[in-house]
């Protein structure tokens, strides 16, 4: 799943640590968000979505092969 949410903490000027304890998450979860190796739980998502006052699906994307399931 992909996501902009590094371009959305750097318009913030936030630090990954800053968003982290922002989202009740360690820094290393944003790092691992923020690179597309971890793709956050519902509860957390709607937290971010929250947190920069928009919906998930602007934030998060799928990538084309989980749109046709391979």
């Amino acid at each position: 799943m992909r996501n902009d949410l590094k371009a959305r903490r750097a318009e913030r000027r936030w630090s990954q640590a800053e968003l982290g304890k922002a989202l009740g998450v360690s820094r290393q979860t944003v790092i691992a968000l923020e690179n597309d190796k971890y793709d956050p739980s519902l509860p957390l998502a709607f937290r971010i979505a929250a947190l920069f006052e928009c919906s998930i699906e602007e934030i998060f994307t799928p990538e084309e092969e989980d749109l046709s399931g391979g």
